[in-house]
């Protein structure tokens, strides 16, 4: 009977990943592998002419290579935003975990408003605007990095939570000093953990639409995703080149989850048993 009904769960998780993955997976495909003026009727249907590689071409090659530009600059963005989200949220879940105080608890609560409260665009603007940062690379990735921050820290203090004090007191006795402790002792301990944060951080802001829409407009420092803008219009939309395009822009993550998503299971479970 156990058998018979992990077999019937197995075959409609199969199914249902099926129909939410898979499918719409393939309607991208089937679409930008048309012509304008088949894509435009929006069927899920083979295409009478193969014209994906063409379009791809000419989704590369649309306003001077901008696609080719704004891969670089969501790389940078990438990148260092999660480089500098790995460092800080360690750093600070490290110390929130090890040492007591007054005022983790109202610390622990503002870090949890960050995972709830949603971000106030313009008040943002205001202060990129006074701290000149607006329209520029740095301020969207302090942005990146402020968006980011919480959910960092509650995974790293969960993990950390599990890890023994007596590492730290062996390293003090030892007369390491506090940053030696944390990056010579903790900080690799976290191998798992930081995996997880960098392929979930990853993944979130080079897929992020809102922020680069809202901190660096412009095509100037354009992001891919703001390339799709390139092929739609008020009145008209050529939805080969634009479906075109949400496949090139979706190549990078998709290889990220098919070769890290047991590194994203294992840092999650790892952080929720430890915590």
């Amino acid at each position: 009977m156990k058998n018979v009904r992990g077999t019937l769960l197995g075959s409609a998780s199969i199914v249902v990943t099926f129909v939410i993955f898979i499918i719409p997976f393939l309607f991208v495909v089937s679409i930008a592998s048309k012509t304008v003026r088949e894509s435009a009727d929006l069927e899920f249907s083979w295409p009478r002419q193969f014209e994906l590689v063409s379009n791809l071409v000419q989704v590369v090659r649309a306003r001077d290579y901008l696609m080719v530009i704004a891969f670089i600059n969501s790389v940078i963005l990438t990148v260092v935003s999660v480089a500098a989200l790995v460092i800080l949220g360690a750093m600070i879940a490290y110390v929130l975990q090890r040492r007591a105080s007054r005022l983790n608890g109202a610390i622990s609560l503002v870090v949890l408003a960050g995972l709830i409260v949603p971000p106030a665009i313009v008040p943002t603007i205001y202060v990129l605007q006074k701290l000149g940062l607006f329209k520029t690379m740095p301020g969207l990735i302090l942005v990146e990095i402020a968006f980011g921050l919480p959910f960092c820290i509650l995974l790293f203090r969960a993990f950390i939570a599990g890890v023994p004090r007596e590492l730290d007191e062996a390293a003090l006795v030892d007369g390491a000093s506090p940053l030696r402790i944390f990056f010579q002792v903790i900080f690799p301990v976290l191998r798992s953990v930081i995996m997880t944060v960098i392929i979930l951080q990853s993944v979130f802001i080079y897929n992020d639409f809102q922020a680069p829409l809202y901190f660096l407009p412009g095509t100037r420092n354009a992001t891919v995703q703001l390339t799709l803008f390139n092929f739609q219009s008020q009145y008209n939309t050529q939805y080969n080149l634009l479906f075109a395009g949400i496949l090139l822009v979706a190549i990078p993550p998709l290889i990220m989850f098919l070769f890290f998503n047991r590194k994203i299971v294992e840092g999650m479970a790892a952080g929720s048993v430890k915590g």
